[in-house]
């Protein structure tokens, strides 16, 4: 198999991870999006002026708490790949009335991509045009 397929496959892969994320920021549940996650994985980022930062159960949470963002807008906005690592950003608009973008590394574990961190930005302010945010749906196409 050439690389260029390789690395198609290994997108379609990651994307599939990525998704397990996105859909748990829809249902609101930790739980739907704990599958996206390793056991050890760790988020860090600002809500308000103050440090989120630890074990990804603080994420889960977070988001159990948040309930569900039935009208949240995800973009893939990039894959960076190689070998077993790769970084993904992701921008998120409407997350219970919040727009972040998340920056994610994954590692391929046993053949698995996992995401082993995850660094956000909240946006202050505004949310992204539509040219910018898709729907779930439309990011499972990229």
């Amino acid at each position: 198999m050439s690389n260029t397929l390789t690395n198609v496959s290994e997108h379609a892969l990651i994307t599939k991870v990525i998704q397990h994320y996105i859909d748990g920021a829809r249902s609101g549940r930790g739980a739907d999006m704990r599958p996206a996650f390793h056991e050890d994985a760790t988020v860090f980022g600002y809500v308000e002026g103050e440090l989120f930062a630890g074990p990804i159960k603080k994420l889960f949470d977070w988001n159990d708490d948040n309930g569900p963002a039935a009208e949240l807008r995800a973009r893939l906005a990039s894959i960076d790949l190689v070998g077993s690592v790769a970084t993904v950003r992701l921008e998120l608009d409407n997350w219970t009335g919040r727009r972040f973008t998340d920056l994610f590394t994954l590692l391929r574990i046993d053949g698995e991509w996992k995401i082993m961190n995850k660094v956000f930005h909240l946006q202050t302010g505004g949310s992204c045009e539509d040219t910018l945010c898709r729907s779930a749906t439309e990011t499972r196409r990229t």
